[in-house]
């Protein structure tokens, strides 16, 4: 049990894999307060960053539909939060779902988008709606939202491509640009997804998509669409609708605004109320956007699109490919070459990136090491007997020679562990030895059930080391599953260009 000077414990009513929670009293003037510490003894700094995030995101709020932090507190070096207790509990504990009444569900959700509104409109996105995080005092009715530590205050957000165990959010209620994967900026209307995923839970008593595996799990959240609500009879077929446009894959296809949401939950209400049925009317009718947000979409790329799309189909049946995406610098090739996104995600495919820069063109294989490092680091958050499998391959395919890809790509030693000292050669003998274990590492890498991306960008900029490696790969045959996209500026490479004359010697080899 949690003991805090100045408090008095109750009890623990609440415990999660990362924190404890317990109701309590402050002594000083037997003020009612909910305490929330971390569950580990020796915290990394990231989970006392979300503690601190936390506070000082609602610290400043007085809103009603925000419970309020009284203090920041640390306790044998964890933080404790102090928060108000309005003597409620969350939906997940409270077992409404697929238990509540169609009236009282009307009530709750106007309530939460109420209290969502108020959050918007400090700017606010909570990025981890879902019922464990909306308490409510059944006996006031009053509905308040909790746990803002991943929360950002910010008009928008880009996520990056990240291994699915240590993404942001809860996974089931998860928004599909929150997994990085849908080339997409997360938005207020990310929260509009996971409000529509709690409001299935609450009506079914289900998640639309469930499962043990992060992957497949993302994949449903960006790809396919969730079973219907229309088999229950009970729910009305207007408020299925409601809830499938929460949950549009795009943020476009969404509600645009908390107004429209609530709008349509209180005309079902009300017709409800007088005609004790709820027919179907048209959605959104008041849904107008207070904020100016350009689609994100791409224009005029669909042919560039549908060949990146089919060299990638191409290399999960067993080829390695060169994609090459040419202009000049913000035209857009980075937001092009991250449409893959997607279908690797259905592949269980990895997706690296790496970027050579005009100042840093002394340093051999620049953007390959940081492109592999990404992998290294990709592949040390799966579990530990994903990464021994993995291990296991990379050590088989490098033998003796593991030093010479770790001077060059130092995460590797995280995945594979220290390796003997090699033989000192000459520059000539060095080259071409780290091009032969390269070859091995990524025939290791690549393989049918999880093909690799690699996006190199600036390829202008490559060094010549990196060039023939880059040539070595594409000739070897037996090097299978692995797209190589490659971005570079045409204005700045003419005939005579190192790149010119390495993609020239690459097509002849192919031919």
């Amino acid at each position: 049990m949690l003991t805090l000077s100045g408090y008095q414990i109750i009890e623990q009513i609440y415990e999660s894999s990362n924190s404890l929670i317990y109701r309590g009293y402050r002594e000083a003037d037997n003020q009612p307060v909910i305490l929330k510490t971390l569950r580990d003894v020796y915290p990394s700094p990231e989970r006392i960053a979300c503690y601190q995030r936390e506070y000082d995101i609602i610290h400043n709020l007085h809103l009603t539909g925000v419970v309020q932090v009284y203090a920041l507190e640390i306790h044998q070096q964890r933080p404790v939060l102090v928060l108000e207790d309005f003597s409620g509990s969350s939906l997940a504990q409270l077992q409404l779902a697929g238990e509540i009444e169609l009236e009282q569900f009307l009530r709750l959700g106007i309530s939460i988008v109420e209290s969502l509104r108020q959050i918007h409109a400090a700017n606010i996105i909570h990025k981890d709606i879902n019922p464990s995080n909306i308490v409510f005092n059944p006996n006031t009715r009053q509905i308040k939202i909790i746990d803002f530590g991943i929360s950002t205050v910010l008009s928008r957000e880009t996520q990056s491509f990240k291994n699915p165990n240590v993404l942001e959010g809860t996974i089931t209620y998860i928004s599909p640009e929150q997994t990085g994967r849908m080339n997409r900026a997360i938005d207020y209307r990310s929260d509009f997804y996971s409000l529509g995923v709690t409001f299935y839970k609450l009506l079914t008593g289900e998640v639309p998509f469930l499962g043990d595996d992060p992957l497949a799990l993302i994949h449903c959240h960006i790809a396919k669409q969730p079973p219907l609500l229309g088999h229950r009879e009970e729910i009305p077929q207007v408020l299925c609708e409601i809830v499938m446009k929460l949950m549009a894959k795009n943020a476009e296809d969404r509600y645009q605004s908390t107004s429209g949401i609530q709008t349509d939950l209180e005309q079902c209400l009300h017709q409800l109320q007088s005609n004790g049925k709820i027919d179907v009317f048209a959605l959104a009718s008041q849904d107008v956007s207070d904020r100016f947000i350009i689609p994100q979409k791409l224009y005029g790329r669909e042919p560039e699109l549908e060949t990146l799309l089919a060299a990638f189909d191409h290399i999960t049946n067993g080829t390695t490919e060169l994609m090459l995406v040419a202009g000049y610098s913000g035209v857009g090739k980075s937001a092009l070459v991250n449409e893959v996104h997607k279908p690797i995600t259905a592949k269980r495919g990895n997706f690296i990136t790496g970027k050579y820069d005009q100042y840093q063109r002394n340093i051999p294989y620049y953007a390959i090491s940081q492109a592999f490092n990404d992998l290294c680091n990709q592949l040390l958050t799966e579990s530990e007997s994903v990464l021994k499998q993995w291990q296991e391959k990379i050590l088989v395919a490098v033998g003796n020679n593991g030093q010479v890809l770790i001077d060059v790509i130092a995460n590797l030693k995280l995945v594979i562990g220290e390796q003997p000292p090699v033989a000192q050669v000459g520059g000539q003998e060095a080259q071409n030895r780290f091009n032969l274990v390269f070859q091995n590492f990524i025939k290791a890498i690549c393989q049918a059930e999880h093909p690799l991306v690699l996006f190199v960008d600036d390829l202008q900029w490559a060094d010549s080391a990196s060039l023939k490696l880059l040539k070595i790969i594409l000739s070897d045959r037996s090097i299978q599953n692995l797209l190589i996209v490659a971005a570079y500026r045409d204005n700045e490479v003419d005939f005579i260009h190192p790149l010119a004359m390495t993609l020239d010697e690459i097509e002849k080899d192919i031919i």
